[in-house]
């Protein structure tokens, strides 16, 4: 392949991508094709240029670019010569074989990477210009204090690439003419990217998700009315003249989307960008509500669309309904069924808050999956998972409840029936925290009880662990609370009081927990008694 001069950062020819060595840690500079052989030799460790928000866009693109060659090749196993992969992908680009539209940098009158070709040629009335690849990343916040913006003025072509990916495959509304992406729930929902993982380096889960895409296409041809064979893969393959739309029914059900008029250009050695409105969403999908078949977002059954993620983020509430609950469709990419048993697994959550015209955060988490839970997730026995997670779940609610009472108990100087608005927000500022800290170690206390010889014993050495823990957030309130003698010393005992009582009450929710106090009181009682 002889790439012309006015074509530039060609992926498929030049090392512009580095990672570092599973191995030993050593950078490696690759193009695309020696990549994916990486990948497959699970040799990648990381990506030292990519950011934490653009680390789906990019999994995304590289899985699904994969399995869109491999489709076309007419196969399922990977190829194993970078040689092999450069036919495959040139091979999804006829109209363009000099590789132009694999290039960073091309004419305007040819697609270039993830850039559509300009209908006319021109690009002189576009006065959008970037010098910093920050700069048309799809990151936007109020107070710029998730990224700041435009501070690599010496951005490399991989910074470009990243940023490029990252407003073309997950960014939303943002004002007149800047229309968002087909795949998520509005202007200003998010783009999840929810799957399932080996535990290890990225190339055993990008391999992982190529199969199920491979394996899942028909059916999501049938469910979502795309294009079986001959569809539009690759978006910026298509001429826009920022006027139309492209019909979703024309495209592949692998397809990598664009959602802007942006060029890319090579001015004295560096690459800086220019871009223009368009009159239109680049793919007519509006009335789908972000249900396109995406590999990595659930799906909200009863609402019809897509998830979208909230300020909270991926909260253990959330992340136990996409796991264990019926509220939510599962991606292509959660995928139990073909997990190998021994497999270490981890359950996956990513993405980018979006509101109107900024971002409220980067969200990722990440939920070991013990193995006995793998295994009633691959015997579809969710249900049994789902009570587990609800029981617990609910405990929580209810300690923070009672912990909450027993703080305005103190705020309150120990008056029971003190609901001044100023108690009850320290109530709630002091509480919070509780749940903040079930949230981190929620679904590794669920798999201790899962993996345990006696899980009804397990439970009940969680639930002391629960009330411990909260006492002793009640006991370091004790210093914001009362400070004066009398009057600091009733509050705390009357907290203290609201709090043991209410544990030990006939109306408290969770009878484990009342049943062992009452037991414990019992047992004291009859010591008591003997030594009397």
């Amino acid at each position: 392949m002889t790439i012309a001069p006015e074509l530039q950062f060609c992926l498929l020819t030049e090392p512009l991508i580095r990672y570092r060595r599973a191995s030993d840690g050593q950078t490696v500079c690759a193009n695309l094709p020696e990549l994916f052989v990486a990948l497959a030799a699970d040799e990648v460790r990381d990506y030292p240029a990519l950011r934490p928000h653009q680390r789906h866009p990019w999994h995304a693109f590289l899985v699904q670019l994969a399995a869109i060659a491999l489709h076309k090749a007419e196969r399922t196993a990977v190829f194993e010569t970078a040689q092999g992969w450069r036919d495959a992908l040139l091979a999804l680009t006829p109209d363009d074989p000099d590789g132009a539209a694999w290039c960073l940098v091309s004419p305007p009158n040819r697609p270039a990477l993830l850039q559509a070709t300009v209908v006319g040629g021109s690009i002189s009335d576009w006065k959008s210009e970037a010098f910093a690849a920050d700069e048309i990343d799809m990151l936007v916040t109020s107070k710029n204090h998730d990224l700041k913006g435009s501070r690599a003025r010496r951005s490399q072509p991989e910074d470009w690439l990243f940023a490029l990916l990252s407003l073309q495959t997950q960014e939303g509304f943002l004002g007149a003419g800047n229309y968002g992406i087909s795949r998520m729930n509005g202007g200003f929902a998010s783009k999840p990217g929810v799957g399932v993982a080996a535990v290890g380096f990225p190339g055993g889960r990008w391999m992982r998700d190529i199969a199920a895409l491979l394996r899942r296409r028909d059916r999501t041809v049938e469910a979502h009315g795309l294009q079986g064979d001959d569809g539009l893969a690759l978006v910026w393959l298509a001429p826009w003249d920022g006027l139309s739309s492209l019909s979703f029914s024309k495209l592949d059900p692998f397809y990598i989307e664009i959602c802007r008029r942006i060029r890319l250009r090579c001015v004295d050695g560096e690459i800086m960008s220019v871009g223009t409105g368009s009159k239109a969403a680049r793919i007519a999908a509006k009335e789908l509500n972000g249900l396109t078949g995406d590999a990595w977002t659930p799906i909200d059954v009863e609402g019809g669309k897509a998830l979208t993620i909230t300020a909270n983020g991926f909260t253990y509430k959330l992340v136990s309904e996409l796991m264990f609950g019926g509220k939510y469709q599962a991606p292509v990419a959660q995928d139990f069924d073909h997990s190998t048993n021994g497999d270490s697994l981890v359950f996956v959550t990513q993405g980018v808050t979006r509101g109107q015209g900024k971002t409220e955060g980067y969200h990722e988490r990440r939920v070991p999956v013990s193995p006995k839970v793998q295994g009633l997730l691959k015997t579809n026995q969710k249900a049994h998972l789902e009570r587990i997670a609800g029981q617990r779940i609910s405990a929580i609610g209810e300690v923070r409840k009672l912990l909450w009472l027993a703080l305005a108990v103190l705020f309150g100087n120990g008056a029971s029936d003190d609901s001044s608005e100023g108690n009850k927000a320290k109530a709630s500022k002091f509480s919070a925290p509780f749940e903040e800290a079930e949230d981190s170690r929620f679904f590794v206390d669920l798999n201790e009880e899962m993996e345990a010889a006696d899980p009804a014993a397990q439970r009940l050495q969680w639930l002391l662990g629960l009330v411990e823990r909260a006492e002793a957030i009640l006991k370091v309130a004790f210093d914001a609370g009362p400070r004066s003698g009398i009057q600091k010393y009733r509050a705390q005992s009357a907290a203290l009081s609201r709090f043991h009582g209410g544990l030990r009450s006939d109306k408290f929710p969770i009878p484990d927990l009342v049943n062992y106090y009452r037991q414990q009181t019992a047992q004291r009682q009859e010591e008591t008694s003997d030594h009397a």
